[in-house]
């Protein structure tokens, strides 16, 4: 959730998504469908992913080397050094090394908006690679203390403001520059402060502007991590980061963990986001992926969210990366290549387990994600959960709940103008609409043993929405409302009635944080927050020569 504001957390899909509904399995390919989307939102055309074109263009654009690969001895020894000396086209090749990078102590800068990173990309398509995921690290920490140091007297926290607080201080920045890629290394220590920071890489298309100023951009085999916690005033924050921007994008093989808000952030994306982000694993944060107002095309899928407080959350604000609502409708009406639906926004193919850890950094609204819950759709429409596995998760697998929002609306917004509905108990009040929970697996969820904890539950304060459906989920723990997939099989029809449930607005507003827990309602509390360690064996890029022009590091397009 990007800001710290707010409280709790059309027909589109046509009842439907193809042909399931109707009894016949969904066939399609899915993998790089947002590369399908244009950013204007218009679907192009797809043939499939293993179609070869007869003529192969030949690798352009100079390349760039940083450090020393293999006894050969490039010509930087700092990343930025070869940022500046990039132009459009250009390669980037970094060896293994601990970098210390400091762009931001000497560069101007705008550190309220996130103009400030210790590597700033400012150039369009230019490409930043390192030779090895885990031996190429852009360090947040001083040099002399190893890498990725736990020490305090390791950390740093940028320049001192105006206010006399320490900025903080973000990894690598792409500052509107389109059609940059960051592949293939890894990102930890850059702490949070005054300014827009604690990111470790981050697509910025102008933070707090209210426009798409970055367009497409790519991230693959991506690490990013924190090992030091002091408070969260100084926690890192974001792992992997996209706002203000529009694709095509795609992230791929991506590692997040130890973050106060999220470790994969997408959103401020004018509902063109436009993004697939595959094989990801995050955990170990308050939520392990937060989207906010972050519709249009997007497909999360093939990834693992485990162990964080709440393992994946998207959510509707008033205020902070507009504009609301968030909303998983196809741009321009258009049908999803992947739900043959008006649903592009589309979660699939995922693990989700073991999201109970109260003991994570957490901060603001992302703090407010409830413990022990897999998967959280805060005031979202139109979008699609399908083919996914929930496990041990002790509150809820899914949740659909209302975003109530209290602040002041920002960016000429209004409640009624956003899709809200005004109420004196709540403020401005999304609920979840036309979202569709299909053919999903749950296990072992709810055994926190709370009334209403189950396999997934679903509550709406208002009536008079297109409904919410659910069919074809394995529910052994049971739901809430107990016959959901009864009475709701179908999308898009109006409710005639609100979706309260005797019990589940009550333990859902104990859970996070905002109402009382009356005696016997039991979630877990934060005794001590815990850093945990990046697990080995991360896959790095198999070949970090592939596509690159030739160069004294790689030879026929191989490393040399």
């Amino acid at each position: 959730m990007r800001e710290s504001k707010g409280s709790l957390v059309g027909t589109g899909v046509l009842g439907t998504i193809g042909e399931r509904i109707g009894g016949r399995r969904l066939r399609r390919q899915v993998t790089a469908v947002a590369t399908c989307v244009l950013a204007a939102g218009l679907l192009a055309a797809c043939g499939s992913s293993s179609s070869s074109s007869t003529t192969t263009a030949a690798p352009s654009g100079k390349v760039l080397l940083v450090g020393t690969f293999n006894g050969h001895a490039g010509g930087y020894t700092t990343i930025q050094s070869a940022v500046n000396a990039a132009k459009p086209g250009d390669w980037i090749l970094v060896a293994p090394g601990d970098y210390h990078e400091t762009a931001d102590s000497t560069q101007p800068t705008d550190p309220a908006h996130g103009d400030n990173g210790g590597v700033m990309i400012t150039t369009d398509d230019i490409h930043l690679r390192g030779m090895s995921r885990s031996g190429v690290v852009v360090d947040g920490t001083k040099p002399g203390y190893g890498e990725c140091s736990s020490d305090p007297a390791a950390q740093t926290y940028g320049a001192v403001g105006s206010d006399g607080k320490a900025v903080g201080r973000n990894g690598v920045v792409v500052w509107k520059a389109n059609g940059v890629s960051v592949d293939n290394l890894t990102a930890c220590n850059f702490l949070a402060g005054s300014g827009d920071s604690g990111n470790e890489v981050w697509w910025n298309g102008g933070a707090d502007s209210a426009t798409i100023g970055l367009h497409g951009y790519e991230g693959s085999y991506l690490t990013a991590t924190s090992t030091y916690y002091g408070d969260e005033n100084s926690a890192a924050q974001y792992g992997i980061f996209s706002s203000d921007s529009a694709g095509p994008a795609t992230w791929n093989q991506t590692y997040a963990s130890n973050f106060n808000d999220s470790g994969e952030y997408v959103g401020a994306c004018q509902q063109v986001c436009d993004i697939t982000i595959d094989h990801s694993w995050l955990e170990y944060s308050a939520l392990g992926y937060s989207g906010t107002n972050s519709g249009g095309a997007i497909v999360f899928e093939n990834s693992q969210l485990d162990n964080n407080k709440d393992g994946f959350d998207t959510n509707t604000q008033i205020a902070g990366d507009p504009p609301a609502p968030q909303n998983g409708a196809c741009p321009n009406g258009a049908i999803s290549p992947v739900t043959h639906t008006r649903s592009c926004w589309v979660f699939t193919h995922n693990n989700v387990h073991d999201n109970n850890n109260p003991n994570v950094p957490e901060a603001g609204t992302a703090g407010q994600g409830p413990t022990g819950t897999g998967m959280t759709l805060s005031g979202g429409r139109n979008d699609t959960v399908v083919d996914n596995t929930f496990t041990n998760n002790g509150a809820w697998g899914f949740l659909m709940i209302p975003y109530p929002d209290s602040s002041t609306p920002e960016y000429d917004q209004s409640c009624p103008g956003t899709g809200g509905v005004e109420s004196g108990t709540f403020g401005c009040v999304y609920d979840p609409m036309n979202d569709t929970l299909l053919d999903n697996h749950f296990s072992n969820n709810g055994y926190f043993k709370n009334p209403s904890n189950s396999d997934f539950g679903e509550l709406t304060l208002n009536s008079g929405q297109p409904s919410n459906c659910f069919k074809g989920n394995v529910t052994p723990d049971g739901t809430s409302p107990s016959n959901l997939q009864q009475t709701k099989p179908t999308c898009g029809g109006t409710t005639t009635s609100t979706d309260i449930g005797s019990d589940l607005l009550g333990q859902v507003l104990c859970d996070t944080g905002n109402g009382p827990c009356s005696s016997g309602m039991v979630y877990p509390q934060t005794t001590k927050v815990t850093m945990h360690p990046v697990p080995s064996g991360l896959p790095s890029m198999p070949n970090p020569c592939e596509g690159v022009p030739a160069n004294a590091w790689c030879s026929g397009g191989k490393p040399v």
